[in-house]
């Protein structure tokens, strides 16, 4: 259904707000506008009875704090980097006003408590919380009810499905969301968008319902790369000055082995179609043998991950156990029966994982990883949220990844290529992801301006 899809540039809507072409509360308006007329086809965002009054307030707010900067006005703050922007937060970030359900029954002020870092840093850049989007149950395998904007018969995938099918529609211009597997990759891959997973705890996760914390990670949804760099100095922590493009073009490993052999038939020509237009615009691609023992490494990670999501329900599951959902009080129970014997191990067993992974790309000469972002296009149904398994190593490892979008299945839904670099490269992988991008634009893989439909 293209009507759901909408362009909408982070770049150029902040560039207008900033330089006062445009003004946050005519902004705020056109948000509340798009939501109102697509959102109940779509269900991305949490309802909200007053979210145009609450978003229209915040707006001449935010015009009143800095709107006079625009217009040299000595006595005003400089006008910061989001300022006026609407931006949409999922629904285990706790936001101030705004309650957090986790997608689940529980009442909301049990799951009460501080704003999250993460959107004290939104507010403090001058973006407007356009609301709360929809997660799976506390994001681990329940699904909400958002659909894919491509075709509402599909998964968005999650569990940062609001997220990630609010910005592919245009609601919002820039979405967080959070990865503990694959939460953030495998969504923007569905909805045809770039998703930008930084290196674990290169964003404070306070305010943030926990999932499994050894791995839990804030990132965020934006139409493209410029869009994702340019909220990055916002969110993270110790995001350099000055333009994050890297130097030269990086050589980009291929992991060869059982972990590929997940990915499907259509996703691996796919990949190999991508490949080649990267060797044509003078990328070295080289393949790596790694993870032989990809299915021990499954196993790790999942022992780790069932073990903490189980201890951080503890006292809430006590309480409101009949309130979960079965799949969620699945996982519990499944980590309950995790001993702390076997977690040590595992933990034990991820540190070696870490190391090999990147003695392996080093000895290959590889700057990036290169592989699907997903096994392949969104699958048919709202049951499920498809498999996490191509972002799984990357995940387990807490290296950066970005997903971006590179060309369409025969069913005419998106395909995602992923890119992953060393911990703590965040500002190279999205410098080098830029040209990456542009390769596939170049050779018709990828159409300008994300989705490729036309902008709204």
């Amino acid at each position: 259904m293209d009507s759901l899809l909408r362009y909408r540039s982070l770049v150029r809507e902040a560039a207008a707000l900033r330089s006062g072409a445009d003004d946050p509360v005519a902004a705020a308006r056109r948000t509340c506008d798009r939501i109102d007329a697509v959102d109940p086809h779509l269900l991305a965002f949490v309802p909200e009875p007053d979210r145009r009054e609450r978003l229209l307030a915040a707006a001449e707010r935010a015009v009143a704090t800095w709107g006079g900067a625009t217009a040299g006005a000595p006595d005003r703050p400089a006008t910061p980097p989001l300022y006026g922007v609407p931006v949409g937060v999922k629904d285990i970030i706790r936001v101030d006003g705004l309650p957090t359900r986790a997608g689940s029954l529980l009442p909301p002020g049990v799951l009460a408590g501080p704003q999250a870092t993460v959107v004290d840093r939104l507010v403090a850049a001058g973006a407007l919380i356009a609301g709360k989007t929809v997660t799976a149950e506390f994001a681990v395998t329940a699904p909400g009810p958002t659909r894919n904007p491509h075709h509402v018969g599909h998964t968005p995938g999650g569990s940062s499905s609001g997220s990630a099918a609010a910005v592919a529609a245009g609601l919002v211009p820039l979405a967080l969301g959070t990865q503990t597997v694959g939460s953030m990759i495998r969504p923007a891959a569905y909805c045809g968008i770039v998703g930008f997973k930084p290196s674990f705890d290169r964003v404070p996760t306070a305010g943030v319902i926990p999932n499994a914390r050894s791995f839990d990670t804030v990132g965020w949804y934006a139409q493209d790369v410029a869009g994702a760099a340019l909220a990055a100095p916002v969110l993270c922590d110790g995001w350099p000055d000055g333009p994050d493009a890297a130097p030269g073009r990086p050589v980009l490993g291929v992991p060869v082995g059982p972990y590929l052999r997940r990915a499907d038939d259509e996703a691996l020509a796919a990949l190999r179609a991508q490949r080649e237009v990267l060797r044509r615009a003078g990328y070295t691609v080289v393949e790596v043998a790694v993870m032989a023992d990809f299915e021990e490494i499954v196993t790790q990670l999942f022992t780790m991950n069932r073990y903490e999501v189980a201890r951080a329900h503890t006292e809430w599951y006590a309480r409101f156990g009949d309130l979960y959902r079965e799949q969620t009080a699945t996982a519990l129970h499944e980590g309950h029966a995790v001993t702390d014997t076997a977690y040590e191990a595992a933990r034990t067993r991820r540190a070696a994982f870490r190391e090999e992974l990147d003695a392996a790309r080093r000895a290959a000469g590889a700057d990036l990883w290169l592989t699907p972002a997903a096994t392949g296009p969104a699958p048919f149904g709202l049951g499920s949220t498809g498999t996490s398994v191509m972002c799984l190593p990357w995940s387990n490892a807490g290296l950066p990844s970005v997903s971006l979008p590179a060309g369409y299945a025969a069913n005419g839904l998106p395909l995602g290529l992923q890119l992953v670099g060393p911990y703590g490269s965040d500002p190279a992988v999205l410098g080098w992801a830029a040209g990456i991008e542009e390769a596939l634009r170049a050779d018709g893989a990828v159409a300008a301006g994300g989705t490729g439909r036309a902008e709204g």
